[in-house]
């Protein structure tokens, strides 16, 4: 058994968070190899898992910027050891949960939502719970019964405090089921739920397995008592304040990626148009430009966060320009109702907390749109 459990299989993940223990891994600071587990039915992530079976590494291809020139370099992956289908291989997947030192998530932007037909019956019958809260709750029941150690969770979903979210969802479902109290006690305080933040731009799968990501990459870790790392890594950050990172990536690199796609979607440009094309447009360029300059910047000058807030975002201009991602907006358009709402609506509740009289006309005309056809 491997010590790091991890659900999803996606290019994300691939390109980030295995990747940083692949390469930990090679300087002696990872815990050890990681164990992956499936949790859709998609035929592209059963692709994957295959692949992931056999043990062997995989391509991951970093293309562009670094010291004002362009970088490539392709490494291979070798942290991922097997792979699981929940589906398929239940029992399978209790063991290795029972065995892991760390379990890492990254669902998706729906994966902390509950399924009906998950209850209590499950924690008896062996019955694969459909929804990734219940499959947790079931699986951290097994390893309490066990006598197993309290078990360190690194949800990498872009929810904020995703950590302490994703312990609220988990903990309301067991006392859903009216499960013991003791055991209530251990999974929500001996337990380790960690709040992190992950910041890469993966903009390409490769197949059976890969990925094709950006150079810049942060994985910035809100510091708890008897937290375990999967690894050491230079870009791995463990701080005592999450939240500026958080706001730097959601108010401009999120913010960024929804307005291009919120404005791709009501001009209905070409279908295969990246952010990188966007940005070398004249007129949307400016119009993000703007978006950053008067809606989003005062924001943290009021923060007293300006310093940092200006170094990012150019950081973040770089990324969008990049030649050699091709990020397509229709990607990032995916569930953009949902991603207006939580990328766009905080720079107006941010402004309105800071008693900021910012017109942000821009983000109001965008959050009052619905979602074009």
């Amino acid at each position: 058994m491997h010590p790091i459990l991890q659900f999803g299989t996606s290019r994300f993940l691939q390109a980030h968070v295995d990747l940083f223990i692949s390469e930990a891994l090679a300087e002696g600071t990872a815990l050890g190899r990681v164990t992956v587990v499936q949790t859709t039915s998609s035929a592209e992530s059963a692709r994957r898992t295959a692949a992931f079976r056999q043990g062997s590494a995989y391509p991951v291809v970093i293309r562009g910027w670094q010291g004002g020139a362009p970088f490539q370099r392709k490494l291979q992956v070798g942290s991922v050891a097997y792979a699981l289908q929940a589906s398929q291989e239940w029992p399978e997947v209790v063991e290795a949960a029972v065995a892991a030192q760390v379990i890492v998530s990254n669902t998706g932007d729906r994966g902390y939502e509950l399924n009906p037909a998950d209850g209590a019956h499950l924690l008896e019958n062996g019955q694969v719970p459909q929804s990734f809260p219940a499959k947790l709750l079931v699986l951290l029941h097994a390893r309490f019964l066990r006598g197993a150690a309290p078990v360190t969770l690194m949800p990498c979903e872009l929810i904020a405090n995703n950590g302490s979210v994703l312990r609220e969802t988990v903990a309301g479902l067991a006392r859903n089921w009216q499960m013991d109290g003791v055991f209530l006690a251990w999974l929500e305080s001996s337990c380790v739920w960690v709040n992190s933040l992950v910041d890469r731009i993966v903009s390409q799968a490769l197949e059976p397995a890969g990925a094709v990501a950006e150079p810049y990459a942060l994985w910035a870790i809100e510091s708890q008592p008897g937290m375990v790392l999967p690894c050491t890594h230079p870009q791995i950050v463990v701080t005592d304040r999450l939240a500026p990172y958080e706001r730097r990536k959601l108010l401009m690199l999120n913010l960024g990626h929804t307005f291009l796609a919120e404005r791709w979607l009501q001009d209905a440009r070409a279908a295969g148009e990246t952010v990188r094309e966007a940005m070398a447009d004249p007129a949307q360029r400016a119009e993000l430009e703007a978006v950053w300059e008067e809606e989003v910047l005062p924001l943290f000058a009021a923060l007293g966060e300006g310093e940092e807030s200006l170094a990012y975002l150019a950081q973040v201009r770089d990324r969008f320009c990049n030649p050699f991602l091709e990020h397509r907006l229709a990607d990032i358009a995916q569930n953009h109702a949902e991603k207006k709402r939580r990328r766009l609506q905080p720079a107006l509740d941010l402004a309105a907390g800071l008693g900021l009289d910012l017109p942000q006309t821009r983000l109001r005309a965008a959050l009052a749109r619905g979602v074009a056809a």
